[in-house]
């Protein structure tokens, strides 16, 4: 299938034409003639599979018909809420591309920066508005925007949207956005909450499902090293450098933990720079601009602040830590092995994390390639049975040893602990 097969105009297709686009996607096949009919939509579509297109597309073309065309001025139409600045400024780059031969206007909102430029970009009229939640109330409340004349709402990512804490004011959103509307819900996963909430908002929905959660794309290759706590930060290093790794997404659980991995890549020459909530917005736009530019080796992340990175034959994922969640380690290694590229996702595991690997194992439904102490096969064939057998006695020994040591802390502590209380 081509785009014109579905029945886009011919301004979005010289665009897309300019783009190189020539097929469209699963979700994109069957979500636009769906929302070119005006229906509602509820899709579950993880990151990487043109969901963005999937929506703005058609959305676009019905706003250039009814309104551009027809000269009439310039309102409101269509509201594009997602949890993240860097997914917002994304989605709002892809619509510039879009729109390139057509008069349909747009801008984007978010937080974390002064107002005055969104404010003034607004005033003239937009037809298309990306937003985070906070900046979008925050305008409302000041009478800067109206959504009285919406006629497309979009709520992209909608479970990050929740586990975010955005419940509430997308419930608040919910009462003051007009009740005749046409309802675009996305999520990369559908959880009992986000079934409740899509149902409080969409009427007669087509449901699309594409690439469930529980899938990794194909091209990508997985591998995972068993190691300890202490040998983790040498064993990236050891990644990186053995496998001349140019660029990397490196994922870590927490704020402190991308700081510090970031802190210590630069102390080994490698450029390096970690990105997560607590950075400043121009410092976040800095960040990836350089990754995207290939001025850094290592781009080191936490799982909310990658969301919105979007970058062309991105070859390496690391997981420097395992998520806890096993739909998470899905999104991550998501960010590579697009569009038919091949890919590369490298975990390593950590004794206390080993059982969110199984997790991760059950969830996909294949093992995970286990690499020795040693560098990534090059053949990238598994282990065999010989290798795999003293590889499962080296895990057994350092489980004991990590249990014994917890042990010996605990005594120790409650040793110290009984001394105080003599004194």
């Amino acid at each position: 299938m081509k785009f014109r097969e579905l029945k886009l105009i011919d301004p979005i297709l010289r665009a897309l034409d300019d783009l190189s686009y020539e097929t469209p996607t699963e979700i994109q096949q069957k979500a636009i003639p769906v929302i070119l009919n005006k229906k509602d939509v509820m899709g579950c579509a993880q990151t990487g599979t043109g969901k963005t297109a999937a929506f703005t597309l058609p959305i676009i073309q019905m706003i250039d018909k009814i309104d551009v065309q027809q000269k009439k001025p310039v309102k409101l139409r269509a509201l594009i809420l997602t949890p993240t600045r860097e997914l917002a400024i994304q989605i709002g780059e892809n619509i510039e591309n879009y729109t390139k031969y057509t008069k349909v206007k747009h801008t984007v909102i978010f937080g974390g920066v002064k107002q005055h430029r969104q404010v003034q970009a607004i005033k003239p009229g937009v037809h298309i508005l990306v937003a985070t939640p906070g900046r979008l109330l925050d305008f409302i409340s000041q009478g800067i925007l109206s959504l009285d004349d919406i006629k497309l709402f979009v709520l992209d990512e909608a479970d990050r949207m929740l586990d975010m804490g955005f419940i509430h004011d997308i419930k608040r959103l919910l009462k003051i956005l007009p009740k005749k509307r046409q309802t675009l819900f996305f999520s990369a996963t559908m959880p009992d909450n986000i079934m409740e909430l899509a149902n409080q908002m969409l009427y007669h929905p087509k449901k699309i499902t594409v690439a469930p959660v529980s899938s990794a794309a194909e091209t990508v290759q997985q591998f995972v090293y068993y190691t300890n706590r202490t040998d983790k930060l040498n064993l990236l290093l050891h990644i990186i450098k053995k496998h001349d790794i140019d660029q990397a997404l490196v994922f870590c659980r927490t704020k402190h933990g991308a700081d510090r991995v970031a802190r210590q890549l630069k102390k080994k020459k490698i450029s390096a720079v970690s990105i997560h909530g607590d950075k400043a917005q121009n410092q976040r736009q800095k960040a990836l601009k350089l990754f995207k530019e290939g001025q850094l080796n290592a781009l080191v992340a936490t799982d909310i602040a990658a969301r919105g990175i979007d970058i062309d034959k991105m070859e390496f994922v690391i997981n420097y830590n395992i998520p806890n969640e096993s739909e998470t380690y899905v999104h991550r290694i998501g960010r590579t092995g697009r569009a038919g590229e091949s890919g590369l996702a490298i975990s390593i595991s950590e004794p206390e994390e080993n059982a969110y690997v199984k997790d991760i194992e059950k969830l996909i439904k294949k093992k995970i390639k286990v690499v020795n102490n040693h560098p990534l096969p090059q053949t990238d064939k598994p282990m065999t049975a010989a290798e795999k057998k003293e590889w499962n006695k080296e895990k057994q020994r350092r489980k004991q040893e990590f249990f014994a040591n917890r042990k010996k802390n605990n005594k120790f502590k409650a040793k110290a602990k009984s001394k105080s209380r003599v004194r």
